[in-house]
Parts: structure tokens; sequence; C-alpha cells
């Protein structure tokens, strides 16, 4: 089927009580896998692309490598442009197909946040494009995005930036980070309960690589509508071609390290899907 947005994906997610799952992907082979995991698992599903993923190949060439995907698809797929890094890039998303764009003004002071958000989602609601913003700082690092310290989201100013900004979805910060973990995460559950109550629209967990099946389903339970999955995948694909050169270093076709990479995410994937429990809510 066509490109659909996240907008009722992710509405049904929120009603349903499940999360959908957002999967980072780097190139044509990582795209093909998550969406047969997708069809497997009869599942929705979100592809995103990073600022520097973008950079690596270009707008145009995601759009056209996941609208022809997800065409021979019976699953919903959306194209979602992750952590959208500028006005003009969002922007230009929107303009090539994507179908969803996260505007990433989080490092920015909360009225700076407030105004660009609410100018990407000035543009994007016009053309039926969804919207996602971050407020609080998710740590870590992933491409070029990095954030020195975590900064909690607070739920009073949550309610005011959604307000003011009439975005679709709020990416929450309460102790997740980019990358792998250094040690055992511990996650301000508490305040992802506080801002589900004073949030209405569906809220994205950034940063799940790493945690725990128990803590992303409990997330889930508090109002996490939206589970993002990068770092993981790209570790998944990789191993995988290691491992191939490993046992057979004469290996010199890149389909056969596309191969190995596809099947390896492809259960990652479903696995991530279950957790989420987006299994079987595309039938």
């Amino acid at each position: 089927m066509p490109l659909v947005t996240s907008k009722q994906m992710l509405l049904d997610a929120q009603k349903g009580g499940y999360a959908v799952g957002a999967f980072n992907a780097e190139n044509m082979e990582m795209v093909k896998a998550i969406i047969k995991a997708a069809e497997e698992l009869k599942a929705p599903v979100m592809i995103q692309t990073t600022p520097s993923t973008v950079k690596y190949a270009s707008l145009e060439m995601f759009v056209a490598m996941v609208a022809a995907e997800a065409k021979n698809a019976s699953v919903p797929v959306c194209l979602h442009l992750d952590h959208g890094s500028s006005f003009d890039l969002a922007v230009r998303a929107i303009k090539e197909g994507y179908t969803s764009v996260m505007i990433d003004g989080s490092k920015l002071p909360f009225e700076g946040n407030v105004s660009l958000s609410a100018r990407v989602a000035a543009v994007a609601h016009p053309n039926n494009i969804p919207v996602e913003a971050e407020l609080g700082k998710v740590g870590g690092k992933e491409d070029d995005l990095e954030a020195v310290a975590d900064t909690n989201t607070d739920p009073a100013e949550a309610k005011a930036f959604v307000e003011q900004t009439g975005i679709d979805s709020l990416a929450v910060a309460i102790g997740t980070a980019h990358g792998f973990y250094v040690g055992t995460p511990v996650l301000d559950k508490e305040r992802l309960s506080q801002i589900r109550e004073v949030v209405d629209i569906p809220l994205v967990l950034h940063g799940a690589s790493g945690l725990s099946d128990d803590d992303v389903k409990d997330c889930v339970k508090r109002g996490i509508c939206k589970v993002n999955f990068a770092t993981e995948l790209r570790v998944a694909y990789t191993d995988a071609g290691k491992a191939l050169l490993k046992e057979n270093p004469d290996v010199f076709d890149p389909k056969k390290l596309g191969e190995v990479g596809m099947a390896a995410v492809t259960e990652l994937v479903k696995n991530r899907m279950k957790v989420c429990g987006c299994d079987g809510k595309a039938i």
C-alpha cells in the first residue's frame, strides 16, 4: 500500500494500549528487513532516517526505497524524519515525500523550542503531515547528535509545550540515552505517568536500544505510543556480516553480506515489535 502518515497509527496505538515500533534504517537492506518483519507479524511500522543518514544517501533516495517496498506491503508503513536538525530539513523532507517528521529543538531554551516546533507544525499540518518534537534532553550520542547531560522532561512544561506548538506527538526524556548504556539505566517512570496525566497526544520513547523488555513494556503501559530503536539494529546488521566473513573470509559478493544482515535485522525487529505489543495490530 502507499506510505501512510504516523497520525492514525499512533492514535490507534494510544487507544489500544500498545506502541508502534520505529526503526532507523541505514540502507536498502535494512529497509527491506524492517518491512519483512512487519509483514510477518502483521504490524504497523515506522521507518526512520536521521540527518546523518540522509546526508549519506539523500531524502529522495530513502523516499524512493521505502515507497517501493511499502507499495508491495500489506501493512501500513510510515517514513519518518528522526531528529530533524533544522526547519529547512523538515520542510525538505515533507516536500520530498516523508509522511512524518520530527523537529528536534530540545537543545534550545524552552521558548526557542516552542517557536521552532510551531513553525514546522504550521508548514506540515496543511500538508497533512504530523509532527513529533522533543522536550527535555535524551542523553548519549546518535549519529552527529549528542547530549552531554540528561535533563528530564518537566510535566508542566510538557503541557504548555504541546498547547503552544500544536504538535502531534511528544518525545520525552525520562532517563533514556541514545546508543548503548554504560551502566544499568534508571528510568523515571513516575515522571512519565505524570506527563501522561497532563498531555493527551501520543508520547514517544527515544533511546530504547539496550533497555530491558520489562522496562519498555512498563513505559508502554504508562503511555508511550512509539518506541525508537536504532543502535542495536546497526550492531545486528554489522555483526552478521562480520560473522560471515570470519566463517568464510573469501566472500566478496556484497549481496551475501546483505542477506545475512537482513536476516539478523528482521529477527531483531520482530522481537522488538512483540515487546511493543504492535504485532497483529495491522490485521
